[in-house]
Parts: C-alpha cells; sequence; structure tokens
C-alpha cells in the first residue's frame, strides 16, 4: 500500500517540479538518459525535415517543369519532322540537351502567340537554353537550315531535278546520274511489269512523289530521290494501288500509273482527272468507229519526248501532223497502239485514285472549254466538234 502511495506521489511530482526520489545518485543517470534523448529527438527532427524537404523538391518539380536559364551554350542542329506535335519537337530538344524538360519547352510554346507556327526542318540552337529562348529561335527564319522543297504535280523527272538542284545546291547531273537506278533508290521490280509479259521501260519517271520535302542538308541527290520514293510507296500502299489495279482495272501497275500520269497532264483541273483516265481506257480497251486502232491520241506524249531529248515544247495546236504521227518518236500516241513507254510525269494522289477508280461513262473526246481548265466531254466526234465551237466562242481555242 505504501510503495503505491509512493509511486503516485512520484507521478504527481514529475508533473510538477522535480523531487529527490529515494534511493537517487544525484539524478546522474537520469541526465544521461536526458541527453540520449535529446540526441534521438535532434536526429528525428532532422530526418523528418530532410523528408520534407525532399517531398518539397519533388512536389516543387511536379508543379513547376525543369528548365535551363539564359540563350545556351555549344551549337547544335536539330531536325523536326513533319507534322510534329509540340511535345514530339520538345522530345527532340531533351534529346539534344537543348532544353531541360519536353513540359517547359511546351509551357514556353503555349506561352508564345506563335508558338504553334514551329515549321519542320533542320534548325540551327545551342545546347542548355531556356524553354522560352529555344522557342523564340526555333520562330526565327535565320535559325532555319533547310526551308522545304515543294515538287508540285506532273512534273516530270527532269524539272524534279531543276527544282531540287536550285533548292539544294546540288547539280542535276547527280540527280540524273542516281536515277539511273530506280530499283537502287526504292522502286520494286514489279513496278515495270506490263500485260502479256511485257517489261515497260525502266525509269523514275511517275515514282517521284510530288509533295513539299524537308531534306538533311547533307544528304546527297540519291538520299534526296529515296525519299521521295519512299513517299511513292506510302501512298501506293494508302491507296491500295498494286491490288486494286489488278482487280478493279485488269491491268499491271505501271499501265495504271501511266494513265494517272496522262491524266494528269491533260486534265485542266483535279474535278476532270478521273473523266480524262476514262476517255484513256475507253480509247485503248473499248473502242468506237471513229478511234478503232486503239489509240490515245493524246498530244501530251510529243511534248514529253522533246522535253526528254532537250529539244523545245510546242502548244498543240501547233504540232504537224507529222509530228504528231513521228515514227521516232516511242512516245507518240497518235497513229500507235497502246501507252506511252513510261509514265511522262510524277502524278499526285488525286490522279492515282482517279486512274484507279474513274467515273463510269462512255467519254471518247474532251477539250477545254473555259480558261480555268474545265473540258466537256463527248461520245461522238459530232458532238465533240460542238464542244470546240464552244470553246472557240470562249476564246480558249
Amino acid at each position: 500500500m505504501i510503495d503505491e502511495l509512493d509511486l503516485a506521489f512520484d507521478e504527481n511530482a514529475e508533473k510538477g517540479r522535480p523531487r529527490h526520489r529515494r534511493g537517487s545518485r544525484g539524478g546522474k543517470k537520469s541526465g544521461g538518459k536526458s541527453g540520449v534523448a535529446f540526441l534521438m529527438a535532434f536526429v528525428l527532427l532532422a530526418v523528418l525535415g530532410g523528408g520534407v524537404w525532399f517531398g518539397y523538391t519533388k512536389v516543387k518539380d511536379f508543379f513547376v517543369a525543369a528548365d535551363y536559364d539564359g540563350a545556351g551554350g555549344a551549337a547544335v542542329q536539330i531536325d523536326i519532322a513533319k507534322n510534329s506535335t509540340l511535345t514530339d519537337i520538345g522530345n527532340v530538344l531533351v534529346d539534344k540537351d537543348v532544353v531541360k524538360s519536353t513540359k517547359a519547352f511546351v509551357n514556353a510554346a503555349d506561352a508564345n502567340p506563335k508558338g504553334k507556327n514551329i515549321q519542320s526542318g533542320t534548325y540551327n540552337m545551342k545546347k542548355q537554353m531556356s524553354a522560352e529562348n529555344a522557342v523564340t529561335l526555333l520562330l526565327d527564319p535565320k535559325s532555319r537550315v533547310s526551308k522545304g522543297v515543294t515538287i508540285p504535280e506532273g512534273k516530270t523527272a527532269n524539272q524534279v531535278y531543276d527544282i531540287l538542284a536550285k533548292a539544294t545546291g546540288k547539280k542535276v547531273d547527280d540527280f540524273k546520274a542516281a536515277a539511273k537506278d530506280p530499283e537502287a533508290l526504292g522502286v520494286q521490280d514489279f513496278w515495270f511489269n506490263r500485260s502479256n509479259n511485257v517489261k515497260a521501260t525502266k525509269s523514275i519517271e511517275g515514282f517521284l512523289f510530288p509533295d513539299t520535302y524537308e531534306f538533311d542538308p547533307k544528304a546527297s541527290a540519291a538520299d534526296m530521290l529515296t525519299t521521295m520514293v519512299s513517299h511513292f510507296n506510302t501512298v501506293a500502299e494508302e491507296t491500295g494501288f498494286v491490288d486494286k489495279s489488278q482487280s478493279a482495272r485488269n491491268l499491271t501497275p505501271n499501265e495504271v500509273l501511266t494513265v494517272a500520269s496522262l491524266a494528269q497532264a491533260e486534265a485542266g483541273n483535279k474535278d476532270d482527272l478521273g473523266k480524262v483516265a476514262r476517255v484513256a481506257y475507253n480509247r485503248l480497251y473499248v473502242g468506237t468507229p471513229e478511234i478503232a486502232c486503239g489509240c490515245l491520241e493524246f498530244d501530251v506524249g510529243i511534248n514529253y519526248y522533246y522535253q526528254l531529248t532537250g529539244r523545245p515544247t510546242k502548244p498543240s495546236g501547233k504540232m504537224t501532223t507529222a509530228e504528231l504521227n513521228d515514227p521516232k518518236n516511242p512516245y507518240r500516241l497518235h497513229g500507235k497502239k497502246g501507252l506511252t513507254p513510261t509514265p511522262i510525269n510524277n502524278p499526285g494522289k488525286a490522279a492515282m485514285e482517279a486512274a484507279l477508280n474513274p467515273p463510269k461513262g462512255d467519254y471518247f473526246f474532251f477539250v477545254a472549254i473555259d480558261k480555268q481548265g474545265h473540258s466537256a466531254f463527248a461520245k461522238t466526234y459530232a458532238e465533240h466538234q460542238k464542244n470546240i465551237d464552244k470553246a472557240k466562242k470562249a476564246g480558249v481555242l
């Protein structure tokens, strides 16, 4: 009982002022315990404080994107692919150590009114730039190394070489030399097959897909042509060109591609591509008493050959009968059955699709009837003559 009272008394005393307990040795042992406790408390607070700081830095990094300061240091070139998103661009910049984080770049681009206008291409940048400075530099035309080369639809291979040479500083002869082996550039051998086990003339013509390209400044002529052929192959796959040529048209892909090039050359606008292709198929494979030889009778083959051989081209109205029927011209389509030996230009996707799936119709003749390039199509030569009269009245012929 007395022990219990002593314990109760001791507990009350510890809640108030300290008191001397029986048997204690001057509080020495108690002082040691206090020192250890203080040390443990200090360590615990340090650990807790470090944890709080670590957590703070992590949370801070989550809400505030990591970024460099200033305009950067060492020079570096970066390539932005076509159709890249801001995130794609940011990832490229991070990989090259231009910016510290993709998030910082995207935030800076969003904050800039022109931030979404960054174009594809090759740029001269600097390592470890602030995201804001990186966006500013990407929007500066002077930092862009390559500005893009546009190849319009319907250009011949020789015309493509001229455009590329002027844009890149390469020599036309470099492109001509590279084009001598189309298969080395990515054109598969089956593209040169024609019906009845006939082989078409191997040519790059038709396979240099028209579009805007961003070429690496260090790319060779062969590299550039390979890129264009690769784009052609992609479009051919997307449109099902090979399979549909054989299933829907019962022709080889080369033959349908050649018709696409003829339609591209003859049609005055996109609306008429399919109808011109239909005229070609009707003349070649259906026939009419007025055009019974299976001859296309298109004038465009003449000028293609003239361009190919370095001769000046002529308007159709100034071509003589002898020129139209020149037996030495392998690209003539008058008085000669069948297609030209190769495509006569590089058609775009619309022309390729028009040749695959032309509208139904018994069209055999057409003539441009307005200055916008629209044509009138006819079944008989008599109807065609009436359309010619319309064209003359409109001042087209």
